[in-house]
């Protein structure tokens, strides 16, 4: 009996860490990032970003971003095997990741996000 007993706790006191562990990461996940507003303010001035999924250099400018980079517009060009997509195509994107800025301008390649800042308007969060 003493068996069962000490086996209960055990597999209660694993399922509290799972649990904990899970509520950490939920919470973490939708935590504001210090880009939210920046990212924001590119979307709502109609800067967009059209990139790939396969793209590594579009992979970097999202991590800039962190999970801020939800807010801002981005258009998928690629289809399943890598080619381009009309919705691109028809834009006349050349290449991945290429800005477009409301007024049509195209910046092309990884972007710092101080060169968006100035091209948009919008104002970067004071960093550490």
């Amino acid at each position: 009996m003493e068996k069962n007993t000490s086996a209960y706790y055990l597999y209660g006191a694993a399922a509290l860490v799972v649990v904990g562990l899970l509520a950490f990461a939920v919470t973490r996940e939708s935590a504001p990032s210090p880009y939210d507003g920046f990212a924001q303010c590119l979307s709502d001035s109609g800067i967009k970003m059209y990139g790939a999924w396969w793209c590594p250099h579009c992979q970097n400018q999202k991590k800039l971003f962190g999970n801020s980079f939800d807010f801002v517009i981005y258009v998928e060009c690629s289809n399943a095997d890598k080619s381009m997509n009309q919705t691109c195509q028809d834009a006349g994107i050349e290449g991945y990741p290429t800005w477009e800025l409301d007024d049509g301008t195209r910046l092309g390649g990884e972007q710092s996000l101080e060169t968006l800042a100035e091209q948009s308007g919008c104002k970067l969060p004071a960093t550490e």
